[in-house]
């Protein structure tokens, strides 16, 4: 049951982030722990707010893109409307931006404070509609208690 992974996924989340306030720190560790319990991925990692745009931070996997525009792709995309983006088929995402020709599907949840989004989780499969509604529901509560360690 991936309900039951998630819960015990989130207790080990907020047991790593007890204690640390240091936003580069926790999702380094964040990104870690997720590459060593996903399974079926190919990166995860963070993409912080800059301006308008969106810059890599701590991750997991291969080299990526640097900077990600507002609106471009499924992390900007993400970022802008402020609202989980799942992508069983990147390669039919209007506008998706390829940092690996391996990725096929996605999901990017943005991470706020005070209700701004200040970065988003991307996190890539090279499996097609590898993230279902409960992958979701899951990752969105993990990046819930990241948020509550981190900010209050």
């Amino acid at each position: 049951m991936k309900s039951k992974f998630y819960e015990s996924l989130n207790r080990q989340v907020l047991a790593l982030m007890a204690g640390e306030d240091d936003l580069v720190a926790g999702m380094a560790n964040f990104s870690a722990l997720l590459n060593d319990n996903l399974t079926e991925l190919n990166w995860v990692g963070f993409y912080v707010m800059r301006g308008e745009q969106l810059v890599l931070g701590p991750f997991q996997g291969k080299v990526a893109c640097t900077r990600i525009p507002l609106g471009k792709g499924v992390c900007g995309t993400a970022a802008l409307s402020n609202q989980t983006q799942r992508v069983a088929d990147v390669n039919q995402f209007d506008g998706h931006i390829a940092c690996d020709s391996a990725s096929n599907s996605e999901i990017v949840v943005p991470v706020r404070t005070q209700g701004k989004v200040i970065a988003v989780l991307d996190i890539d499969s090279p499996i097609l509609d590898r993230f279902d509604e409960e992958d979701q529901k899951g990752l969105e509560l993990l990046v819930k208690s990241f948020e509550s360690c981190l900010f209050g």
